[in-house]
């Protein structure tokens, strides 16, 4: 949940207790069942045990190991396995069977596959969408910018696209490997322009050495492509080979970020110590 020896212990608004262990244990195994990886466990989300709890999961597609190595975040790299055909229906029956009302479908990057994983990220799209009636969430990578593999993504219609920023444009890149605020924006820019009556989302972490000041600035920026949602959290190392936090946000900074958003434009900001791009998605979208 992060490591206390960063800048002092935890403040209290950062102590969350772990969850239900035996939700958390049967959630595991249903996903176990068909071969299938969330990002809730591979980046060691502190909400884990709060979202399994509710039935709930952001399930990771085409693997459990990364092409990248950005310093804020816990999926490993490794081998690279080959896509999975069946992995689209599977995540389809997964989705049925848990009844949800609101899925994330996410990814690792995958910089070594020709279309980064754009037609698998929409044969997942196009398979829940014809098992359910799901509001369907893509959290993509950025594609290295290809505008092809960005329309083949938002061809298959989810309800909302998101693309994560990560940080501000200074922190950017010595926080994210071969990625680029840049490039994040140019992602989210063409997927507006693609997405008919679909909403736009990204999203940000504070605590990486970030001024409040450009925290502000990342919002325009956001707000001048036309983002409808965009959420920021404390960032909270996840392991001891992962970046220290800078520092810790107090709950009344992040009603200003929030404040600033809606000022700015953004139709909804879904801003908290504790807030992640799929944390409590479908309440974020209400």
């Amino acid at each position: 949940m992060g490591d206390p020896c960063d800048i002092g212990r935890l403040p209290p608004w950062l102590r969350k207790g772990a969850g239900e262990a035996a939700s958390t244990h049967a959630m595991k195994k249903r996903l176990r069942v068909r071969g299938l990886h969330t990002v809730c466990e591979e980046a060691r989300c502190p909400n884990l045990g709060e979202c399994f709890a509710r039935g709930t999961a952001a399930i990771m597609i085409m693997g459990a190991a990364c092409t990248r190595a950005c310093r804020f975040c816990a999926v490993g790299t490794g081998i690279l396995a080959p896509l999975n055909p069946m992995e689209p229906s599977r995540v389809a029956e997964q989705v049925r069977e848990m009844g949800l009302g609101h899925v994330v479908i996410t990814s690792v990057t995958r910089d070594d596959l020709a279309d980064g994983g754009a037609a698998h990220f929409a044969a997942t799209v196009s398979a829940v969408r014809e098992r359910c009636p799901a509001a369907i969430e893509v959290l993509t990578p950025d594609f290295e910018g290809r505008e092809g593999d960005i329309r083949t993504v938002c061809s298959a219609a989810p309800d909302i696209f998101n693309h994560n920023v990560e940080t501000v444009e200074r922190l950017s890149p010595s926080i994210r490997d071969r990625a680029s605020y840049g490039r994040s924006l140019e992602v989210l820019a063409v997927a507006k322009a693609l997405m008919s009556g679909g909403l736009i989302k990204s999203g940000l972490m504070v605590g990486l050495g970030e001024s409040d000041e450009e925290v502000e600035d990342t919002i325009i920026d956001l707000a001048k492509i036309g983002c409808d949602v965009v959420t920021i959290g404390q960032y909270l190392r996840p392991t001891k080979a992962n970046m220290p936090v800078a520092r810790y946000v107090e709950p009344e900074i992040f009603r200003k970020y929030e404040a600033m958003g809606l000022k700015h434009g953004i139709k909804h900001m879904f801003c908290g110590p504790f807030v992640r791009s799929s944390y409590l998605a479908d309440k974020a979208l209400l």
